[in-house]
């Protein structure tokens, strides 16, 4: 069974929006790229960075001392 000219138009304007203008799918692999990059040195930055104890948080709750224990 041939493709009939619609299947051929839908290939067509899907093969342009994926390669058409300036290599769109290597400029996005280049920006994943760039982001996969600048992700991997905020990770580095941010072990390499030593925690003060102002930063810390505590979120321990406080102990209830109103119930009596039985």
């Amino acid at each position: 069974m041939a493709p009939g000219w619609m299947q051929i138009l839908l290939v067509a304007v899907v093969a342009i929006l994926l390669f058409g203008g300036r290599g769109r799918i290597s400029s996005i692999m280049g920006d994943m790229a760039k982001g996969i990059g600048a992700f991997r040195k905020g990770l580095k930055d941010e072990e390499t960075k030593p925690a003060d104890k102002d930063d810390l948080l505590n979120i321990t709750p406080k102990k209830d001392e109103t119930k009596s224990s039985s």
